[in-house]
């Protein structure tokens, strides 16, 4: 069973290089194991290798209406489904109709998978895992990107996106695996790495989308939010500093704040559809 999705929608998970994994997804056609409504384990054979991955497929849904698709791509060393508990975006699919689709990373024992995304990160860099095929095995790739949402990560990779694609962008200032303001930290997985400044990240994007260069700025106790408009094919960056904010998803128990990222991440994409 193929389920079409007219819109792509990409979101990066924690730790996660969203450029370097997410850019090339486009219009997906992928298959569920089943139209019942819940999460489902799926796994396909790619690279001589059994990758694994998790489709949650909201009630109602109806194989022949098209619906958008989001991916949730997990932190180095969590799994999908941890990545589908923290993020909260089964619940948001089931509410807004749209699937969510969770792959896993791998990795020298299957409860630590990282994926391969240019200078990060452990197995997967180190035995040059093609996590961009495994995409292209997992979806149809053609350049169809709406949107991406990475959340503590950075952009360490060179990158040369054909067309404009809406950006999301979530850091906590005191993130001290993910430098808010770049640099390399005293432990890094899979060795010593130096990141990207998120404000490095944003300029790209920025420059990429043909963005206004001066941002609409708003401030709240917790986070600071920058929103860049007059972008090319009605595209969007926006930056959510998340003021005291460490590595872990916003919002979440953890976090120490009520930045509601799921929500957000949801409304962005919705808001920024392919034209």
């Amino acid at each position: 069973m193929n389920v079409r999705n007219r819109r792509t929608l990409l979101l990066g998970a924690v730790g996660l290089l969203a450029c370097a994994m997410v850019w090339q997804c486009s219009e997906a056609l992928t298959s569920p194991p089943s139209t019942e409504a819940g999460t489902q384990a799926a796994s396909l054979e790619f690279g001589g290798r059994t990758r694994s991955y998790l489709v949650h497929v909201p009630p109602g849904y109806d194989a022949k209406t098209p619906l958008p698709l989001v991916f949730v791509l997990h932190g180095g060393t969590q799994s999908a489904g941890s990545a589908e508990r923290m993020s909260g975006m089964s619940a948001k699919a089931d509410q807004d109709h749209f699937i969510a689709v969770y792959p896993s990373g791998t990795g020298r024992l299957s409860g630590v998978p990282t994926w391969n995304a240019g200078n990060c990160c452990g197995y997967a860099l180190e035995n040059h895992i093609d996590d961009i095929g495994f995409f292209r095995a997992l979806i149809e790739m053609s350049d169809q990107v709406a949107a991406i949402a990475p959340v503590e990560g950075a952009l360490n990779v060179e990158c040369h996106p054909p067309v404009p694609v809406s950006v999301l962008i979530f850091h906590g200032t005191a993130d001290h695996l993910v430098p808010f303001n770049g640099g390399s930290t005293p432990f890094h997985l899979g060795g010593k790495r130096t990141d990207a400044s998120v404000a490095q990240g944003v300029d790209f994007w920025v420059k990429r989308d043909a963005c206004s260069a001066t941002p609409k700025h708003e401030e709240t106790e917790e986070v600071h939010i920058d929103t860049y408009s007059g972008c090319q094919d009605r595209t969007g960056v926006t930056l959510y500093a998340i003021q005291g904010g460490h590595h872990v998803w916003p919002g979440h128990a953890l976090s120490g704040n009520s930045v509601p990222a799921t929500d957000l991440i949801w409304s962005f994409f919705a808001a920024h559809p392919k034209p």
